[in-house]
């Protein structure tokens, strides 16, 4: 008992430090994070408060207005925090496979699977909605390297669906943020045992530029995406 005590304690100045530099990073692209977060915290115990004295039961309501205070202010913090890591991370080279990392499990992400001499880079995804080829990069570019990677992916895996996402804001493009969300609204055709058979396939192919190192800095140093979860392997 006092070991595992021990390892909490040591634990939380961890987090707290965690959070103390995501607020720090999000504070750079949004300066108005400290004010947004009070307002909400207050708002939120003040309604609640005011309610208490309404029906009688100030300390009961205040007591609950503070813990979903507390949680409002985390749910805001997240999303703001998500909203400054993207901004920051936009059209930098290598952003989309580290979106691509966080995706969740049940996804094998292999990145650079192949890359132009101007750095623009196709990364593969394969999970339960088959593959995925997500683009990064010149639009015009890209669609040439889309278009290889298919046919390569047709001729290796013809049975399993291939789908691509270009990353941007213009037309056609799915911009970084939205990348996960629209990769997850694919639907599930595939079964466990057939994604690893695929992934089998795949890896026994090998991948033409699977000893290539992404470009450094793809996200600004000691930032992390507040959802998501590890690459599946």
């Amino acid at each position: 008992m006092a070991r595992k005590e021990t390892a909490a304690d040591a634990a939380n100045p961890g987090r707290l430090k965690q959070i103390a530099l995501t607020y720090k990073m999000t504070r750079k692209a949004d300066k108005k994070i400290g004010l947004v977060l009070a307002a909400v915290g207050i708002v939120t115990f003040g309604v609640f408060l005011a309610i208490g004295f309404l029906i009688g039961h100030p300390i009961y309501l205040g007591i609950l207005g503070l813990f979903l205070a507390l949680l409002a202010t985390a749910i805001v913090f997240g999303r703001r925090a998500e909203r400054a890591a993207f901004g920051q991370m936009e059209g930098q080279p290598g952003a989309a496979a580290a979106v691509l990392d966080n995706i969740g499990r049940g996804w094998v992400t292999t990145p650079a699977v192949a890359m132009n001499r101007s750095q623009d880079v196709v990364h593969r995804a394969v999970g339960k909605a088959g593959i995925v080829l997500v683009a990064e990069g010149n639009p015009n570019r890209v669609k040439s390297l889309l278009a290889a990677e298919k046919k390569k992916m047709n001729r290796i895996v013809a049975d399993v669906p291939v789908h691509d996402v270009i990353v941007g804001t213009g037309e056609g493009q799915v911009p970084l943020k939205k990348v996960r969300t629209t990769m997850l609204k694919f639907p599930r055709v595939l079964t466990g045992p057939q994604v690893t058979a695929t992934n089998d396939r795949l890896r026994a192919m090998g991948d033409l530029m699977s000893n290539m190192p992404l470009p450094k800095g793809p996200m600004p140093k000691g930032m992390k995406l507040p959802k998501g979860g590890p690459k599946a392997r």
